[in-house]
């Protein structure tokens, strides 16, 4: 029944998210209201066809009213997120480290898909996020204040730094403000001793998404990808196997 539950309220979730990460971006929209609707022909989406994902199933992805596709994106945020709600009660339980850590892989997915998106990380979930990482860490075992507050300001510093060295010596941006906030608020949820696999592990992730991209559009240095979900990727990474992750550390440099 546990599992059953963790996955349930991911899926309900993910359903939610869906709606933030397409309204979200545009500050004319509210994530409340209206209710959902069809994008198409904006008809209303009654209850049992706004399911997780059992309603794209049987709608066969499409809408009922005007027979319009509906976005893979809907059941692919509600599946993902079903199984990160499920990866955390496998690591965490049920508990205020399930809901806390919760809190922080949702807003991960959303920065993910909106970064993606708009290349924009709103400062609307990743200001509050990191403060309540921070106020978290005062709570959660495993976790000091001192270790989450270190990794507030060593995150958001190092990518300042980075940001500044980097516009200093070519003149351009290669680094928006919102990546510095993101890597913050990473910080303030998994400390600092998270911050080099994270950052090594995001930037690897990046080199090797952004050579398939610079062939792809033919543009050289100015091809332009969104880093957010990088990072965010490497800190699903870190939270889910950072116990495996320091056994090998210690091994390796044990020998």
């Amino acid at each position: 029944m546990e599992v059953v539950f963790a996955v349930i309220i991911g899926a309900l979730v993910g359903s939610f998210l869906n709606v933030v990460i397409l309204r979200l971006p545009d500050e004319s929209q509210s994530v409340v209201l209206p209710a959902s609707h069809c994008p198409q022909c904006q008809a209303p989406i009654r209850w049992y066809d706004n399911v997780p994902l059992l309603s794209f199933i049987c709608l066969r992805g499409r809408c009922r009213s005007c027979r319009g596709t509906i976005s893979w994106q809907y059941p692919l945020v509600e599946a993902l997120m079903a199984m990160l709600s499920f990866a955390l009660w496998r690591r965490f339980g049920f508990g205020l480290a399930f809901l806390v850590y919760f809190i922080f892989c949702a807003a991960l997915l959303a920065i993910i898909f909106i970064d993606l998106y708009h290349q924009i990380i709103p400062d609307v979930i990743s200001l509050p996020g990191l403060v309540l990482g921070l106020a978290a860490s005062f709570f959660l075992p495993g976790i000091s204040w001192q270790e989450s507050a270190l990794g507030l300001l060593l995150g958001g510093g190092t990518f300042y730094a980075i940001a500044a060295g980097y516009q200093l010596l070519t003149g351009r941006a290669g680094m928006g403000g919102g990546d510095i906030k993101l890597l913050a608020m990473i910080g303030a949820f998994l400390g600092w001793r998270a911050l080099p696999f994270v950052i090594f592990a995001s930037a690897l992730l990046g080199s090797l998404i952004g050579i398939g991209a610079m062939v792809k559009q033919r543009q050289g240095g100015k091809t332009v990808i969104p880093y957010g979900p990088f990072l965010a990727l490497a800190s699903y990474g870190y939270l889910f196997f950072s116990d495996r992750l320091w056994r090998l550390a210690a091994g390796y440099y044990g020998q």
